[in-house]
């Protein structure tokens, strides 16, 4: 028996929990899909079904960086602090309160089959994977189960939406620790979640046809670039989050999709009043009874050293959902979706849609809780939607704040139908923007009126890539993919249109030509007037306006308008207009100083200290000023840089290198055959052996695109590798 055992089972399977009837059916499906690595090891897969599409896409996406595929699910599963120890916790207990992994079992079981194939071929593709690699060790997950992808909002692990309430607050109220420090994040800190999303109509474009632009602003290397294709119609390209079984932002043969994270008031925070019974029993009051709170005991586990250990948190539950904080002593329950079948069901829906009729539809599903969609098709039709799932409220409540839990009055009166949502299609201006940003400027003239909706539906206000990318798409004529990509690429940084102003003009006329100040400055001054306020490799205002920026940020933050906090954009106005000279002088004084004292002299070009480096390939990137890494012209999204380049100083460091912002970029045309360009932050690998680790990293730093191969004769003429799974 033992002599069979072995001949049927490789030695490397011992150490696998993988039968050999799952190991045959993964055998028989990896000979239905061929992947082709193009030059740039894009991966193109072709399967006879979806489902082999699936398979092939997630045991490619294991090939070039398993280990943010599975980082991903750690994460989702509420399972981070088995790996990064006790310090996780109350982020994994923050993810099991908003997302429920019973829910996503129970729907497993119960989805249609054409869903359940898929969710099959997910895990089978990674397991697949797992299995022909026994050499990968896993950091935690040893067999991925078809409900992970349940777990999942519309697209990206970082959507989870919890009315604002913050982990920090989470880890105050069922700790009682007092020492945390409890901060409720404001909606323009989107580091991780700012994305450009432009469309322009045939009337705006030399060829007639529509563009569009696709430019999501995430964590480096947070999404990889794919192509799907099917006998069952299937034909999608474009950014994956690492895990995900579809096509995220891309386009397919007739149309195009780019989402911007949105802010759109989904989930709400509800204030308890809280009464005690016998006993631990406790009750909140909602209308005129005593309805009691449930207890739910979450326990985690926890690494300590090298063993595991485990907390258990006994959670408190309203009918709103989990209660995860309090605010001037009031218990606060979140009320949320951050969860749906129908969610994934839409999103693979749309990566088949066959135009502007067809994607509608499956944005009635209204399961899209975090993004609005920018779109375009080969019909010439451009649209928007500012968000898609929306409860319906009571409008003459402030939905930003919590609100009465007691009360009928603030319950959800079901969902806003699609056409009730703010929305744009085929506008007469002939483009549209989003950029994290108001929906009330979107398309010039034809922009939404405020007044129309409710303010629940669009809370955010305007920021400065909003202003920038409206102001060139208005000026848009005969524009191509290249035009296109020019705009993509403008490094305007708009929140300087005031200062720098201001700056000058107290330096002129208020201080006086003998004072220390006026003298140190000269120089300094007349590098700023002559800015034309883009971010620029060898600009040294671009260095001395960051600088100047990040010295002023406390006093911009402290602004308050009637009393009031306001947004970016009014803080920074209202700031520039009553800042005294004496103050926007001295504080450029400390950057000189600073720069002096880093670099020997203040004259230090933006490219010289701004850098971008992959060297490890590790989920968090080590830096070193020792070994080589590229100039950078690009900056902050915050300041209105299109391109979006974050940067900052690490500990030991005297360059700042960049470590978000522009990830997958595409400019596609819809006409009779798909054109289109990409780029892709360093490139595909996540292994620092393989050619395609950093084969795009300069072009990346200069916006140089590359052609998109989506055509099987383009591909095949530009065909680097070609094998199933498995091989």
């Amino acid at each position: 028996m033992k002599l069979i055992f072995f001949l049927l089972f490789p030695i490397s399977l011992l150490a696998q929990p993988f039968s050999g009837e799952e190991i045959a059916r993964w055998q028989q499906q990896a000979k239905q899909v061929t992947i082709i690595r193009d030059k740039w090891g894009i991966p193109h897969i072709y399967g006879k079904t979806d489902a082999d599409c699936v398979f092939g896409l997630l045991y490619a996406q294991c090939e070039d960086d398993f280990k943010r595929v599975e980082n991903n699910y750690i994460d989702i599963l509420g399972r981070s602090a088995e790996i990064n120890g006790e310090k996780a916790l109350y982020n994994d207990l923050y993810t099991r309160l908003l997302i429920d992994s019973a829910g996503a079992k129970r729907d497993y079981i119960n989805c249609p089959d054409s869903l359940k194939k898929l969710l099959n071929a997910f895990a089978d593709g990674i397991n697949y994977y797992l299995y022909k690699h026994p050499t990968v060790k896993p950091a935690l997950l040893k067999r991925f189960e078809p409900w992970f992808h349940l777990m999942w909002t519309d697209g990206s692990i970082a959507a989870i939406q919890s009315g604002g309430l913050s982990i920090d607050e989470l880890k105050n109220f069922y700790t009682n620790d007092t020492t945390t420090t409890v901060r409720i994040k404001k909606a323009e800190e989107e580091e991780a979640t700012g994305s450009n999303g432009f469309a322009l109509a045939p009337a705006r474009t030399a060829s007639g046809n529509a563009i569009l632009y696709i430019n999501p602003h995430v964590t480096f290397y947070f999404r990889p670039e794919v192509h799907v294709v099917s006998e069952e119609g299937l034909n999608a390209y474009g950014a994956v989050t690492w895990g995900q079984l579809f096509v995220y932002q891309g386009f397919n043969e007739h149309c195009g999709w780019m989402h911007t994270s949105g802010y759109s008031d989904v989930a709400d925070l509800y204030a308890l009043k809280i009464a005690k019974g016998t006993g631990s029993k406790l009750y909140y009051q909602y209308e005129y009874r005593q309805v009691g709170l449930k207890q739910v005991p979450i326990t985690l586990n926890y690494k300590e050293g090298d063993s595991i250990k485990t907390k258990t948190f006994n959670t408190w539950h309203t009918h709103y959902g989990p209660v995860m904080g309090s605010r001037e002593g009031q218990w606060l329950s979140v009320r949320a979706k951050n969860r749906s079948m129908k969610a994934l069901i839409q999103s693979w829906q749309r990566t088949k849609a066959t135009g502007f009729e067809s994607f509608k539809k499956s944005m009635e599903l209204l399961s899209n809780a975090s993004n609005n969609t920018v779109f375009a098709d080969d019909k010439g039709n451009i649209a928007y939607w500012h968000g898609n799932f929306i409860p319906r409220r009571d409008s003459t409540l402030d939905w930003s704040q919590p609100v009465d839990g007691s009360l009928r009055s603030t319950q959800w009166r079901g969902y806003h139908k699609l056409a009730e949502t703010i929305h744009l299609y085929n506008p007469a201006s002939g483009f549209i923007q989003n950029c994290n940003s108001t929906p009330f400027t979107a398309s010039g003239s034809s922009s939404p009126k405020k007044e129309n909706y409710p303010a629940y539906m669009a809370p955010e206000p305007e920021n400065f890539r909003g202003i920038t990318a409206a102001r060139l798409l208005e000026k848009a004529k005969r524009f191509t993919i290249d035009s296109m990509i020019a705009t993509g690429y403008n490094t305007t940084l708009a929140a300087f249109e005031e200062l720098i102003p201001a700056l000058i003009n107290g330096y002129e006329k208020n201080l006086t030509k003998t004072d220390s100040v006026y003298i140190k400055l000269a120089e300094p001054i007349r590098v700023l007037k002559a800015w034309d306020l883009k971010a620029g490799v060898n600009s040294m205002a671009t260095t001395l306006a960051i600088g100047w920026m990040q010295q002023l940020m406390p006093l911009i933050n402290a602004v308050r308008v009637n009393g009031k906090e306001v947004d970016l954009v009014t803080r920074v106005h209202t700031y520039a207009t009553s800042a005294s000279a004496a103050e926007l002088a001295g504080t450029l004084l400390t950057v000189v100083y600073e720069l002096n004292g880093k670099y020997g002299t203040w004259k230090t070009s933006w490219g010289s200290i701004n850098r971008y480096q992959r060297l490890t390939g590790r989920l968090q990137e080590t830096y070193d000023d020792s070994k080589p890494s590229l100039p950078v012209g690009m900056a902050a999204s915050t300041w209105g840089c299109l391109p979006s380049f974050v940067s900052r100083y690490n500990a030991g460091h005297k360059m700042r290198y960049g470590y978000n912002g522009n990830s997958f970029v595409c400019a596609v045309e819809f006409g009779k055959k798909i054109k289109a360009k990409s780029l892709l932050t360093g490139g595909v690998s996540g292994d620092p052996a393989s050619k395609h680790f950093s084969d795009q990293a300069e072009m990346y730093t200069k916006g140089i695109f590359k052609e998109v191969l989506f055509y099987k004769e383009d591909v095949m003429k530009n065909m680097e590798r070609k094998y199933h799974p498995g091989e």
